[in-house]
């Protein structure tokens, strides 16, 4: 796996504009969500009806729905999650 430095040095030569800053609030729980629902919509229809031959296409379709749910459901969430984190996890920088 590439790591940080590569994978920037590789977002350079395809001279991909990043966007500012600001819109990393959006990105990083859109990037997570879609991720995390795939992993699970993967592993829990696996479960439920195991690799049969249109599991392709079913897990597709569930795991685009799961993505509808779990991206409002993060931004929602990720706030009371961070201050949950807080009252556990001392934050001060040392």
């Amino acid at each position: 796996m590439k790591n940080f430095n590569e994978m920037e040095l590789a977002a350079k030569k395809w001279s991909m504009k990043k966007l500012p800053a600001k819109y990393a609030a959006w990105i990083l729980p859109l990037i997570l969500s879609f991720f995390m629902s795939g992993a699970l919509s993967l592993a829990n229809m696996w479960m439920s009806i195991g690799f049969i031959p249109e599991f392709l296409s079913k897990w597709s379709a569930t795991w685009m729905f799961s993505w509808l749910i779990a991206y409002p459901l993060v931004m929602f969430l990720l706030p009371i999650v961070r201050r949950l984190t807080g009252l556990i996890v001392d934050m001060q920088a040392h």
